[in-house]
């Protein structure tokens, strides 16, 4: 694995600007009619799901061994290495359990798992060296590799029917969190260094961390990348965010599940990335099953690009804090958000849609639409907007979120319907759900500082609401 170099991550930010600023096909269709569900077609025509030569270098031949115990990363990498030079192709992963390090994917190639394979990463935090530029949530800074990591690199894959096993557990990578089930002090004063540094603008190659540090690594990230496609596997046992897309374009991730239960095991993380597809998924998970993200406080000011042109469809969540979540490193903005014939259910499952940010975190999210979700039970609210996540009004950037529009949402059970919570020097504004029912409802809905809240035939326990609410 090469590691990248002083130029790659000092000019990361300025590199990646021009990527993201390319037109998609949504760009020329803005105008498409007045209903914004017209814009999906655009968006989904807009990617490039990746196409590969029928080469495939299969990984035994390069010296990989499918006992659980030899340590593959050097052989993986060279199969990836003949791949890339004869033009691209699949890096064929077969039956078996194949341990190893962290994997780098180069353009043009398929890292492909068959039938029964195993990738299993190790559990040594020496084997994800060197350091690579990547985030920790949503903040830029030198760490241990993500166990499949690319960096500006274009048509890459990870495809098959097998299994990426991250090993994570009480013992491994999860007791590095410092809270929870597997307490521990070693993560806050770590965690809280790395924001320190990027709240007094200290540049991204100073925030070395890696050995004698401890903060986890996330599991899939393409970060600066494009026309990338995640499709048919099975996650387990990360340590952390599960497939995390920074600053990249054009990303298909289709008929995986996760199934991880650990600290800030949140599913799919699109972060300051456009033109994104997640469909066909299976989400149980220790945090929230996808979450829309754009960067942390000054640092996502500074990059300063938004998460947008996302369409999630036929999508199950079971497990975690939220189904299709925006937030809460938001500082860059969310826009142009999409969900569609989902279907949510868990005693687990805190909420279906979520939005969360505050004052210090800032950032304008509009344009969120949900329609033909089926909600079984969560524990909390079907619909959250929260401006006190965390900090609460403690900063000076008041977020902005506007033009959010529920529709053919049913529930069975949950504490609230909405709850919502703006400030009153700024407010939620321009909510509106239309044809919904929510059914054993514990408590009456939250609205806090929400402007222009529009309900037309949405039923709440039998009472159907056709009204306009501000308060």
């Amino acid at each position: 694995m090469h590691p990248i170099s002083r130029r790659d991550f000092i000019s990361s930010t300025a590199a990646a600007l021009p990527a993201l600023a390319w037109p998609s096909a949504l760009d020329a269709r803005q105008g498409v009619g007045s209903d914004p569900w017209a814009r999906v077609d655009a968006i989904v025509g807009g990617i490039t799901v990746p196409r590969f030569p029928s080469r495939a270098f299969e990984i035994t031949k390069y010296g990989a061994v499918g006992d659980g115990l030899a340590i593959c990363t050097d052989a993986i990498g060279k199969a990836i290495a003949a791949c890339s030079a004869a033009g691209g192709g699949h890096v064929v992963v077969p039956a078996g359990r194949f341990v190893t390090g962290a994997i780098r994917l180069r353009s043009g190639v398929d890292l492909h798992l068959e039938d029964n394979a195993t990738l299993a990463f190790s559990q040594s935090a020496r084997d994800f060296l060197p350091l690579v530029l990547t985030r920790y949530e949503g903040v830029e800074l030198m760490n241990y590799s993500p166990f499949i990591y690319a960096f500006d690199v274009e048509n890459i894959a990870v495809t098959g029917r097998g299994t990426l096993d991250g090993q994570a557990g009480a013992d491994h990578w999860w007791n590095w969190r410092g809270t929870g089930p597997a307490a521990g002090a070693r993560l806050t004063p770590d965690r809280t260094r790395l924001f320190e540094m990027q709240a007094r603008g200290a540049p991204v190659a100073a925030r070395v961390f890696g050995e004698g540090h401890f903060l986890r690594p996330n599991f899939i990230q393409p970060y600066r990348s494009r026309n990338i496609l995640i499709d048919g596997v099975t996650l387990i046992n990360s340590p952390m965010w599960e497939i995390h897309p920074v600053l990249c374009r054009s990303v298909t991730i289709r008929n995986v599940a996760i199934n991880s239960h650990g600290p800030n095991n949140d599913g799919c993380d699109p972060e300051s990335s456009r033109d994104v597809l997640i469909e066909r998924c299976t989400f149980d998970t220790g945090d929230d099953c996808i979450a829309l993200k754009s960067g942390r406080n000054d640092d996502g000011r500074r990059i300063n690009v938004p998460v947008e042109n996302v369409v999630i469809r036929e999508c199950s969540m079971k497990d975690g804090h939220g189904g299709v979540v925006i937030g809460s490193e938001i500082s860059g903005g969310a826009r142009n958000v999409f969900a569609e014939r989902c279907r949510m259910d868990s005693p687990r499952l805190d909420r279906a849609l979520r939005m969360k940010t505050n004052s210090v975190r800032g950032g304008t999210i509009e344009g969120i639409y949900m329609r033909d979700v089926t909600v079984g039970q969560v524990a909390e609210a079907v619909v959250t907007i929260d401006f006190f996540y965390e900090e609460g009004d403690a900063g000076k950037y008041p977020p902005v979120v506007r033009d959010v529009d529920v529709r053919n949402v049913t529930s069975q059970k949950s504490q609230y319907a909405l709850l919502l919570r703006g400030y009153r020097h700024a407010p939620i504004s321009g909510v509106r759900l239309r044809d919904c029912r929510f059914d054993g409802v514990a408590k009456a809905d939250v609205l806090e500082a929400v402007r222009d809240l529009e309900l037309a035939n949405v039923s709440i326990n039998g009472k159907v609401f056709n009204e306009r609410v501000t308060r």
